[in-house]
């Protein structure tokens, strides 16, 4: 066999998506499991929801062994072409929620800041009145 790869887009790969003919991606790697779809611990039904997109989040959620991901080598048929592949949306952390969150903090700490000092406050205007009332007696 020659060593040049073949390579499919993501069209071509999701021709392939029934029991007869079915194909996944996994990893940038494209994977004829049509003969292992009848023995596939899972079911079949897991293979072929799977197809016509990226099934690598798919693959790794279930945490396959060792010997299971050796079998891929046998069903790999080609490589996908990334430029035909939808753009993963990058995982953004909520900042919204972090900001609100020093919000609170910082307003839980202005709140018990003021419930300290006010009633310091209301004190010494206490004093200084009864001791202005006391000297000019």
């Amino acid at each position: 066999m020659g060593g040049e790869r073949m390579v499919y887009t993501l069209a071509q790969v999701s021709e392939h998506n029934n029991s007869k003919d079915c194909w996944l991606i996994i990893d940038g790697k494209v994977y004829n499991v049509t003969k292992f779809l009848d023995d596939h611990p899972g079911g079949d039904d897991v293979l072929l929801s799977s197809t016509g997109k990226d099934a690598t989040d798919d693959f790794e959620d279930v945490g396959h062994s060792k010997s299971a991901r050796a079998m891929l080598g046998d069903l790999y048929v080609g490589d996908i072409d990334p430029a035909t592949m939808p753009a993963k949306p990058q995982p953004t952390p909520p900042k919204q929620l972090q900001n609100n969150n020093e919000k609170k903090t910082s307003s839980g700490f202005m709140i018990k800041m003021l419930q300290f000092l006010i009633p310091l406050i209301v004190l010494g205007l206490a004093v200084g009145v009864r001791f202005y009332n006391n000297k000019s007696t």
